[in-house]
C-alpha cells in the first residue's frame, strides 16, 4: 500500500449564504480549523468540490470527513456522500440549536447572541468527532469506523488553519476506455511499485488495479478497461524512471 500522509479531518461546512445558520456553520468550521484542532484538521471548499476540485475530492476518498450543515437540506453532507463516500461525521445548527435550547440564530455579516452561541456550540461538537475520529480507525471502503488496532497518532504542533488540496495526496488522470478518470493515490501506487522492482507485465495488472480500487471507486464490469489502462500508464511511467538525466 502506498505511505500516505499523516491522517486528518476534513471539513467541510455549508456555503448557504441565505440564512444565519449558514454563517454559523461557516465560523464554527473555522474555530475548529483555527482554534480548537489546528492541527488535526484540513478545510475542503465545498463550491470548488462540487465543481470538481479532485484535490478536495480526493481528499475526502482518503481520510474521514466531519459535514456541517446550517439546515435539514443537508447539502454538504450529501454532496460529500455523492462524490467522495459518506461522511464519518455531521452534524446539523438547528439540530443543534434545539437539542440546547438555544434562541434563533439572527444575522448574515453579524450574529445577535444566539448565533453566536450556535458557533461556539457547533464548534465544539465537530471537534469532539474530531478527536474520536482520530481515535477510531474509518474504513474508506466501508464508510464506517473500525475496530482500533494501533494507539493514536502522535500529537502533532499547532499549525494554521490549512486546505485539503495541499494535503499531499497525489492524483492522476488516466485514459480508461476513451474517458478520462482521476484516480487518487495512484503516482504514489506507481512510485512504490516502481521502487520495488516491480515490472509493467501483464501479471502486474491485477495488482496494481487491486491497489487503486482501494482508495477508487471501479464501476462493475469496468475492471478489465481499468487494468489495461493502468499497465498502460505504469508502463509509461516506468519508462520515464527509467530515461537517462
Amino acid at each position: 500500500m502506498p505511505e500516505l500522509p499523516k491522517k486528518k479531518v476534513g471539513i467541510v461546512a455549508c456555503s448557504g449564504e441565505e440564512l444565519a445558520e449558514g454563517t454559523v456553520t461557516r465560523l464554527a468550521a473555522l474555530k475548529v480549523l483555527e482554534q480548537l484542532r489546528p492541527a488535526d484538521t484540513v478545510t475542503i471548499c465545498l463550491p470548488l468540490f462540487l465543481a470538481g476540485g479532485e484535490g478536495d475530492r480526493a481528499f475526502a476518498r482518503f481520510y474521514p470527513t466531519v459535514a456541517i450543515d446550517g439546515c435539514e437540506k443537508r447539502c454538504a453532507a450529501r454532496a460529500t456522500e455523492m462524490y467522495s463516500g459518506k461522511p464519518a461525521g455531521a452534524v446539523v445548527v438547528t439540530d443543534i440549536v434545539g437539542e440546547l435550547g438555544l434562541g434563533q440564530p439572527e444575522g448574515l455579516r453579524r450574529l445577535n447572541e444566539a448565533g453566536r452561541q450556535a458557533v461556539d456550540a457547533t464548534a465544539t461538537r465537530v471537534a469532539g468527532m474530531v478527536d474520536q475520529l482520530l481515535d477510531r480507525p474509518w474504513d474508506r471502503r466501508a464508510g464506517a469506523f473500525v475496530e482500533a488496532t494501533s494507539a493514536p497518532d502522535e500529537a502533532q504542533s499547532a499549525v494554521g488553519a490549512t486546505c485539503s488540496c495541499g494535503s499531499g495526496i497525489p492524483v492522476q488522470t488516466v485514459d480508461v476506455g476513451g474517458q478520462p478518470v482521476t484516480l487518487a493515490g495512484l503516482p504514489l501506487i506507481f512510485q512504490q511499485l516502481h521502487e520495488a522492482g516491480r515490472r509493467p507485465e501483464a501479471g502486474a495488472a491485477a495488482d496494481i488495479l487491486a491497489t487503486v480500487k482501494v482508495y477508487n471507486p471501479i464501476p462493475a464490469g469496468a475492471e478489465a478497461d481499468y487494468a489495461a489502462a493502468l499497465l498502460r500508464e505504469y508502463a509509461a511511467y516506468c519508462g520515464k524512471q527509467e530515461e537517462p538525466a
